[in-house]
């Protein structure tokens, strides 16, 4: 089974990414707004959506916004969320790979580095052509990616913490132009084991997938607050068109 079919089906995932709150997904929706500039009640498609927060977000916003993520515990969890928070937002299950609709969406939104899991390209030239297919022509893209320089400069080899009484140990390796992970969750003398593997996707990739898609790549940013993309900066926030005609 691949990682991310088993990982992010986990509830152990929320324990150790607790951290990623909806504090966080306020500040890139913000930058989605202020760059991006959906209309009022947009459709937007949110891929890799996880436990819906920036879904969330978006709705809490008045967009009218769809999620589609592969995990089902995850989708669970992000229709309960939804319910109790009063918000208007549709779930399903779906693979990145395969196109939610065919020129149904003003805008697509892919965060917190949801890509690069693939050990083959192609299948990441496949997630690009899916999402540009769902969008109208003209539609917007908008895409929240690590930065491989970035990480390889300061990748921490090694860290532990405790969170509700369990010990979480986590090991990266670069190797093989993927960062690499294994996180150790230690209770009552058991073990249980995870691992993680992203692609370390660099700027020309994405130019590359783009134009093989029918993007136009607009503009780049380095982090949440929109500053400018270098290889110092900790993200590769990308945003591009659909091309018309």
């Amino acid at each position: 089974m691949s990682w991310y079919k088993e990982w992010f089906d986990r509830d152990e995932y929320e324990l150790v990414y607790h951290q990623r709150d909806d504090t966080e997904a306020e500040a890139v929706i913000d930058l989605i707004e202020r760059v991006a500039h959906p209309a009022p009640g947009a459709t937007i498609l949110d891929v890799g959506c996880g436990r819906g927060r920036h879904a969330r977000t978006l709705a809490r916003r008045g967009y009218r916004v769809t999620g589609i993520d592969l995990s089902e515990r995850a989708l669970e969890q992000a229709r309960r969320r939804a319910a109790e928070e009063g918000v208007s937002v549709t779930f399903r299950r779906g693979d990145m790979r395969e196109p939610a609709c065919d020129a149904c969406f003003d805008g697509v939104v892919n965060l917190f580095t949801a890509f690069g899991y693939f050990t083959d390209d192609a299948d990441h030239l496949r997630t690009i052509r899916a999402m540009a297919t769902a969008l109208h022509p003209g539609g917007w893209l908008f895409q929240d990616f690590l930065n491989a320089p970035f990480v390889e400069r300061t990748l921490i080899p090694e860290d532990t913490r405790v969170e509700d009484g369990i010990r979480i140990r986590q090991r990266r390796v670069i190797e093989n132009g993927r960062i690499n992970k294994r996180i150790e969750l230690h209770k009552n003398g058991k073990t249980l084991t995870f691992c993680e593997s992203v692609r370390l996707l660099t700027l020309d990739d994405f130019r590359r997938f783009y134009a093989a898609a029918g993007l136009e790549l607009l503009h780049t940013f380095g982090d949440y607050e929109g500053r400018p993309h270098t290889d110092e900066t900790p993200r590769l926030i990308l945003l591009a068109r659909k091309r018309t005609g």
